[in-house]
């Protein structure tokens, strides 16, 4: 396929779509796996506590890792408000929107690579390494097609995508 016949393919509303649909994916994700760790931060009941010696062996483990506590605060800060704000760009076509949206995909691929290092590699980690790629691709999809020469569309044009 050309470079024009993809443009038309992956249309900006259908990227947008899409970009829409990882933020909130993730995002609804992040809250409830940190809620999760709120609600139970021994992890007994839903399982985890097995990992819990694994992140023993970060820093300061006798502070930030004798519990969910803190797993579930950064789990929530860095991949739940990050993606609801991305999502929040996205909806209201800021100019940022589809950076923000890239920048998601590769934090999540971040997060999933530091927990590669912890633990071994397990099939819900890796599907989640995949989530973040297709999100930095979309993410990167639609900031290419909004900065494209071939783009041809007025402005008021683009706000009704």
């Amino acid at each position: 396929m050309t470079n024009k016949e993809l443009s038309k393919v992956f249309t900006l509303k259908r990227l947008r779509v899409f970009s829409i649909f990882w933020s909130l994916f993730i995002g609804i994700g992040a809250v409830a796996g940190s809620t999760m760790m709120f609600i139970e931060p021994t992890g007994k009941i839903w399982d985890m506590y097995l990992l819990l010696p694994g992140m023993q062996k970060l820093p300061f483990p006798d502070i930030f890792f004798q519990n969910f506590i803190f797993p579930g605060i950064a789990l929530l800060l860095v991949n739940g408000i990050t993606n609801f704000i991305s999502f929040s760009l996205i909806y209201t076509k800021h100019r940022y929107a589809a950076l923000s949206a890239m920048f998601c995909g590769i934090i999540l691929m971040l997060w999933i690579t530091v927990q590669f290092v912890i633990w071994p590699f397990n099939f819900m980690s890796g599907i989640y390494f995949v989530f973040g790629l297709l999100q930095a691709f979309t993410g990167y999809g639609y900031w290419k097609h909004t900065h494209s020469t071939d783009c041809k569309s007025t402005p008021s044009e683009k706000n009704k995508l």
